[in-house]
């Protein structure tokens, strides 16, 4: 799946659970509007980071020369592209680390305890997923506008902390679904891998839902960049407009608040 359809998905999942949006909406979590924007960009940017093991991805380009380095890294470390990046492992990993950040603060004077690790992380994630977007023309404006959402958050809305964990392993499950539904994930067992026997690589079908390497998948939207992914990641963006639209409008007093009458 490609960039933009990953950063749109998981942008899209963090709206279904904590928008109340009628129809559109799930509530399953329901945050403010602050909450459901912001973590908006988050999960969109954390949707990004399985492909962090690729050198071409786009989180290699956001820091000159460090970013490339990063990838090569994180690529070696994880047994190359789609391998420990993409697999359970790596989803309990970022799970911890994302809490781990909430823990990082700093108490200052007249504004008590400032969540800095959460807010560092929200301008990273936020920044990427703006990039991949294309709401940002360019690195620079993505940091910009990335520093701008984490220190709002933890300066003026430090309750907001709460959702960073569950915005990152959202957009970061998201993105394995993506994959799994076009070029596939590794199994729930990495780093040991099935690989299917001689007979089962030569059955129509079933070679496309467990393929040689020891992937599984369910290719429904064929593979990465088919007009199926580019439908989807077109549905999933109006999906995600009409929900900012309705978040925008309930935080200037439009609709009652959550639980409100």
């Amino acid at each position: 799946m490609m960039g933009i359809t990953h950063a749109t998905s998981g942008a899209a999942a963090w709206i279904a659970v904590t928008s109340t949006m009628p129809v559109l909406g799930l509530g399953a979590y329901p945050l403010d509007p602050v909450g459901v924007l912001a973590g908006t960009a988050v999960a969109a940017g954390a949707a990004l980071l399985p492909d962090a093991d690729h050198h071409s991805a786009t989180i290699s380009h956001s820091v000159p020369v460090l970013g490339r380095l990063m990838a090569r890294t994180v690529g070696t470390l994880s047994g190359g592209h789609r391998q420990g990046a993409h697999s359970a492992i790596a989803v309990v990993v970022i799970m911890v680390l994302a809490w781990a950040l909430t823990l990082i603060t700093v108490p200052v004077d007249g504004h008590g305890t400032i969540a800095i690790g959460a807010g560092v992380g929200t301008a990273v994630l936020t920044c990427f997923g703006l990039k991949a977007r294309g709401f940002a023309k360019s690195w620079f404006a993505a940091w910009a506008a990335g520093a701008a959402v984490g220190a709002a958050i933890v300066v003026f809305a430090p309750e907001q902390v709460a959702w960073f964990p569950l915005a990152v392993t959202l957009g970061f499950v998201v993105h394995l679904l993506g994959d799994f539904l076009t070029g596939g994930v590794p199994g729930v067992l990495w780093p040991q891998v099935l690989r299917p026997p001689e007979r089962v690589r030569e059955t129509p079908v079933v070679n496309r839902l467990w393929l040689a390497s020891g992937h599984v998948s369910l290719p429904l939207l064929g593979d990465t960049g088919s007009f199926r992914e580019t439908l989807l990641g077109a549905t999933l963006g109006l999906y995600c407009l009409a929900n900012f639209g309705y978040e925008c409008l309930r935080m200037m007093g439009f609709f009652p608040p959550v639980g409100g009458s």
